[in-house]
């Protein structure tokens, strides 16, 4: 039997850190986002409508490069103190090729790397000692 692979991912528009479950370490990885060129003000003054569309591109392939190192696990958690998390698991939602994977969002301050690994650590020991009156 395959065992279960777990992920918590906490997040902003900004950045992502991905944190394998394991409680003994930490395994990590941070996927930032390329926000080049959105501050352009000339770009601004030429035409908002393609800043929003190079904002909008730069969002979607940060959001894409978290979706390639998750789709390898089987349970995955998103928190974070932004509506990324939202974004992220509505655009995994879209693509009917994810639709086995268990993925929970939850609101979640700004943390410290510790704060952010117990949080994962934390929510996946109480969903897995979580025994539901259905399964008797």
């Amino acid at each position: 039997m395959k065992a279960t692979k777990r992920v918590g991912v906490w997040m902003d528009h900004a950045t992502a850190r991905v944190m394998e479950y394991h409680t003994e370490e930490q395994r990590i990885k941070l996927v930032t986002a390329d926000h080049k060129g959105l501050d352009n003000q000339e770009g601004l003054q030429h035409s908002e409508s393609l800043l929003h569309h190079k904002e909008n591109q730069s969002i979607k392939a940060f959001y894409k490069d978290i979706l390639n190192i998750l789709k390898d696990y089987d349970e995955i958690v998103l928190f974070g103190p932004t509506e990324a998390k939202n974004e992220l698991y509505n655009l995994i939602r879209e693509e009917h090729k994810y639709d086995h994977l268990k993925i929970a969002t939850l609101p979640a301050d700004k943390m410290s790397y510790e704060e952010q690994h117990d949080f994962v650590v934390h929510y996946f020991k109480t969903l897995l000692n979580y025994e539901s009156p259905f399964t008797k």
